[in-house]
This record gives structure tokens, sequence and C-alpha cells, in this order.
């Protein structure tokens, strides 16, 4: 196995063009348990972690936040808390505060596993993935496009995560999973909403529990007609967002849960974030 370590962001496109096959690594949290576990041999490893440019994040002149793909779990956690607050908390979930000095928005994102706990929040707050090659350039890909399959992305051969992109909050957003225990636990479910009053609309984000990352989106469609934005939320309006949510997963037993207890989970996920988020904009008034 080969090792290829470039020194900056030119030097990680060239020698990505140059070996398609190389396999991207950023914190190596998901790359290295495959490879030390022999389910994963590639005939060489791109090492990103010397590349300064992923690992900074900086603010447009329109307030949109470019997050580079190698800025860790831990600077989400401290510096982008206020402005992302779903994509925080989904943060704090991922597993030991070791882990999350390590781990990164990119590598969640490269290896596109369904249970990726950043992919709801990101689907939740519309984001858009930035992507390069040294051949055709820098080219744009909404969340809600860039997961494929299991494991499977938009992605071409010869290209690298190099941002995301997504506005800042516009109202509450929330993030919550089950797992089979309370830390250190790939998602059984998990579910992000976020609110935007001004347009009137909600995001969703579903995970682990169809074969990628999806939005729910009958049931944000649902909430535009169904929610009265001046008054509290109606307890009818939440149950049958819920079951619209779980409605548009597609999950499959497996060892961590059953089908039908993934369904049942995400209902309950999407009413109470929904009611979380609906107290917290009903506070700030």
């Amino acid at each position: 196995m080969d090792f290829i370590r470039p020194a900056n962001w030119a030097e990680a496109l060239a020698a990505k063009a140059e070996r398609p096959a190389a396999l991207p690594v950023q914190g190596g949290t998901d790359v290295m348990v495959e490879i030390n576990f022999d389910r994963r041999r590639p005939d060489a490893l791109l090492d990103l972690n010397p590349v300064d440019e992923l690992r900074h994040w900086t603010t447009a002149p329109d307030g949109t936040l470019r997050v580079g793909a190698g800025v860790p779990y831990h600077v989400v956690i401290g510096e982008l808390g206020g402005p992302l607050p779903g994509l925080a908390q989904a943060s704090r979930t991922v597993g030991s505060p070791q882990i999350r000095n390590r781990a990164t928005v990119g590598g969640n994102l490269g290896s596109g596993s369904p249970a990726g706990d950043c992919h709801p929040p990101l689907l939740a707050a519309e984001a858009v993935i930035e992507v390069a090659s040294a051949a055709r350039g820098t080219r744009m890909i909404p969340a809600d496009r860039f997961y494929l399959g299991p494991k499977r992305t938009a992605l071409a051969a010869d290209e690298l995560i190099a941002a995301i992109h997504v506005r800042p909050a516009a109202g509450p957003q929330y993030f919550a999973k089950v797992g089979t225990r309370n830390a250190m636990v790939i998602a059984v479910c998990s579910f992000a909403v976020a609110l935007n009053p001004a347009g009137r609309r909600v995001g969703t984000g579903i995970g682990s529990a169809a074969p990628t990352p999806l939005r729910a989106v009958a049931a944000e469609e649902y909430l535009a007609g169904a929610l009265d934005w001046s008054g509290p939320l109606d307890p009818a309006v939440a149950g049958r967002f819920g079951e619209l949510v779980a409605a548009a997963a597609s999950p499959i037993d497996d060892v961590r849960g059953t089908a039908g207890y993934r369904r049942h989970a995400l209902a309950v996920l999407a009413r109470r974030t929904l009611t979380w988020a609906w107290h917290d904009y009903r506070e700030a008034g």
C-alpha cells in the first residue's frame, strides 16, 4: 500500500488525478478502522491531514459559512455552535473527545455511511458540498443529491471534498439520535429539524434509516401548510409530522434494530425535535 502525503491542496488534487483509486484520509477515524479489520485494502492512501487549506472556516460576504472539509468536530462545537446549532449538536454525539479532536465533517461526508451523524443536520439546513478536481475545477452539489447509495456519493473518481457551504441558522435547529447506549455509539436512527420562520419552512434530515441519508420531503411540505407560526404547536400537527417522517424512511432489520423499531423511533424523534425547536422559537418571540 502506497502512502501519499501532499503538502497543499494543489498537490492533493494532482495526486488524486494521477491516482484516482487512492483513498483519502482526513481524520482517519473511519478509514483506519476498516483497514485494521481488513475490510478494506486500498492500493494507496491519500493523507489530507497536512493540507492546511482544508482546516479553516470562513464567512462569505452574503453570510454563508464555508466550512473546510478538514475542520474537526471539536471546532464545529466550539466555534460554530451559534450559527450552526444542528451540526454542533450532532458533532457532540460523535465518539469520544479524542475522536472529535481528529474526526472531520468532510471525512464523514466522504465515507457516505447512512449512519453518519453530520448528514441529517446538513440536509435539514440545505447545505451544499463543494468538490474539486484538478481537471475540471470546482462544482457544487446540494446535500440531498450527494448521497447515491450505502457508502456511495456523487464524487467522481478524481474529485475531493473541499468544503461545506451552509447558511447560518434562520431559526432553532435540533438533532437527536437513538443508539444502543448513551455515548460513543453508531446511530440506530437519527433525525434533524431546522426551522426557518422567515421563509415559513421547516427542513428535515433522516439518518440510519434508509440506504442513504435523506430528507422527509412530504413532512416538510405538510408543515408548510399546517403550522400556525403565530401560535403554539398543535400536538396533532406534531403527531402527523412524526408519521410522515417515519413513512419517508426505508429501514432494514439488522443487529442494531428492526425496521419497525426504527420507524417508531423516527416518529418519536421528529415529534420531540419539532416540539423543542418550536418552544425555542416561541421563547425568542
